[in-house]
């Protein structure tokens, strides 16, 4: 069976020029994180709302959940109104009532029969449908909004591993220790003094480390290479390993056996 992962965007929380906020789809059906322009990536790549059946989530930063309440309002009044197709959110414990509190502020009312239709998953791992596997694992990220990665595992073998957002991890280097693939946030360069994200030079060490694993960037800080407008932060690229691939919006990678890129 083949599979395939699009980044629908690539953008850090900045949105650089070019980019929409980070956001991934497992074969048509699974998301990773909903950020503000979730809904906009979706309508351009041509995917119904109504079929999501998961929505994957790494943390409680505003660019990776506010998009929920017009994902929610969308399937309510017009491509799920009669609320038959199903969904699940993944997510760690405590992420419902903060979820459910921001659809409150954002819409009153109006989406209360389809949190209730929802399905809330908060084990550390779990099942989809249509036999991806994962496991939670905790990362290095602002502990307020309980960050985590993902890995992830589908029934004939192909694995990848997400980041969500963070610096340098344990847990999340173990985790790239066994998979093929990597989608890793890149949120910064490597002037700026923090650690928790990951930046150039880390990327850099990484990759070199695992040469035989793709580490597809995104929550990037970097304009897309498509731009044509003044830089925000950069539009220079570092000179990444081969197997370090900068995505830009729309890049999709394709498993049949092995990963396609």
């Amino acid at each position: 069976m083949a599979h395939e992962i699009t980044m629908l965007g690539t953008g850090n929380a900045f949105l650089p020029n070019g980019r929409h906020h980070a956001f991934a789809i497992i074969d048509g059906q699974h998301i990773i994180d909903a950020p503000p322009t979730a809904l906009t990536s979706l309508r351009e790549s041509g995917i119904n709302v109504c079929d999501i059946k998961t929505i994957f989530i790494t943390h409680l930063h505003g660019d990776h959940i506010f998009g929920i309440p017009f994902l929610l309002l969308e399937r309510t009044y017009i491509s799920d109104r009669e609320f038959s197709q199903p969904l699940t959110i993944v997510s760690a414990p405590g992420a419902k009532g903060r979820i459910e509190a921001l659809c409150h502020i954002a819409y009153p009312g109006s989406m209360d029969k389809i949190l209730a239709h929802i399905e809330w998953n908060e084990s550390p791992e779990g099942t989809t449908h249509d036999g991806w596997s994962w496991r939670r694992f905790a990362v290095n990220h602002n502990q307020s909004v309980d960050p985590h990665g993902y890995s992830f595992e589908s029934a004939d073998g192909a694995k990848f591993v997400h980041s969500g957002d963070s610096g340098p991890c344990e847990l999340l280097y173990e985790a790239i220790n066994d998979t093929d693939l990597v989608i890793i946030e890149m949120a910064i360069p490597d002037y700026v003094p923090s650690d928790e994200h990951h930046r150039p030079a880390e990327i850099d060490s990484l990759s070199k480390q695992h040469k035989s694993t793709y580490f597809v960037i995104t929550h990037t800080f970097l304009d897309s290479r498509n731009s044509r407008r003044p830089a925000i932060t950069s539009n220079k690229y570092p000179d990444h390993p081969e197997n370090v691939i900068h995505a830009e919006d729309g890049f999709r990678m394709k498993w049949d056996g092995t990963w396609k890129l």
